[in-house]
């Protein structure tokens, strides 16, 4: 079994769409146009990963794609934990820990510092055993109305985890070809939706109103006329600080009502972190990839 990096060549992603196809029977998410936008159009950089070659055939694959972070008090680099898939002839024979263990090597020398992610009940316990990752905290999710509630906001040098968006990086997040973000203006803040349960109930999301407002091209800015409209029933997926988190129109989905409850999980390459503080951890949906 050869393991190398991956490729993002049109006729190697079109590998990748199949070997998806054939480990996920049904999702259409895997087109060419999709693993052309995640893997090569981010403006933080190209996919990191690598792909498990038996001969020539794909056995196994595993990608995370760059990302600028606040992580305890610097602006740095940072991957997010995404895609991977092992054909089911090859299952059961560790590839993926291999892959992800060279990934992070690979990330770790290009000078990452650090790969965070978001992973579901069954997948958490082996990202912490096998890969070293630290179980942040689960996301809170919740169903409410309107707008959020935002006690004084915590500057982002002093959280321990925060995305940090620019106009570039967030017009393309808002281009996915699978499920395009939606984004307006409202007063102060910026509002994301994208289609969760349809858009009668959106995830949602808001940011500063000058956050990503410079560096970026004018499409990045979308107006409010260009969106579709906005529910006022919302999703909210995410974390906020404990100083200045405010739920009091979100209500908390019970545990048994979730599909799969998601976790917060992290891993430092660098020793000025050795892991995160879960009290200071601001996310939402924007920042990784399930909406």
């Amino acid at each position: 079994m050869r393991i190398a990096p991956i490729q993002y060549d049109g006729a190697t992603l079109e590998r990748y769409g199949a070997l998806f196809a054939a480990c996920f029977p049904g999702t259409d998410k895997f087109t060419p146009d999709y693993l052309a936008w995640l893997y090569t159009a981010n403006p933080d950089g190209l996919a990191v990963g690598m792909d498990a070659w038996d001969g020539e055939r794909l056995a196994a694959h595993y990608v995370c794609v760059p990302a600028r972070a606040w992580v305890e008090g610097s602006e740095v680099q940072v991957l997010l934990s995404l895609n991977t898939a092992t054909h089911p002839d090859y299952q059961g024979k560790g590839l993926f820990t291999k892959l992800a263990a060279a990934t992070f090597e690979a990330g770790a020398a290009a000078g990452f510092d650090g790969v965070y992610g978001v992973a579901n009940a069954n997948s958490t316990p082996g990202f912490v055993r096998k890969l070293g990752f630290q179980l942040v905290r689960p996301l809170e999710a919740r169903v409410g109305l309107g707008t959020l509630s935002h006690g004084p906001k915590t500057a982002p040098a002093q959280l321990s985890f925060e995305r940090s968006w620019s106009a570039a990086s967030l017009a393309w997040r808002c281009a996915n070809p699978h499920n395009p973000v939606h984004r307006r203006a409202d007063g102060k803040r910026q509002q994301f939706y994208a289609a969760a349960f349809g858009l009668r109930l959106p995830a949602y999301a808001e940011l500063d109103a000058g956050l990503g407002a410079q560096g970026g091209t004018q499409g990045a800015a979308q107006s409010s006329a260009a969106a579709a409209p906005l529910s006022p029933a919302r999703l909210l997926i995410g974390l906020a600080p404990d100083a200045n988190a405010s739920w009091w129109n979100y209500a908390s989905i019970p545990q048994r009502l979730r599909p799969s409850p998601l976790n917060l999980i992290y891993r430092s390459f660098v020793p000025r972190v050795t892991q995160l503080d879960p009290s200071r951890i601001q996310f939402s949906f924007l920042d990784f990839d399930a909406y």
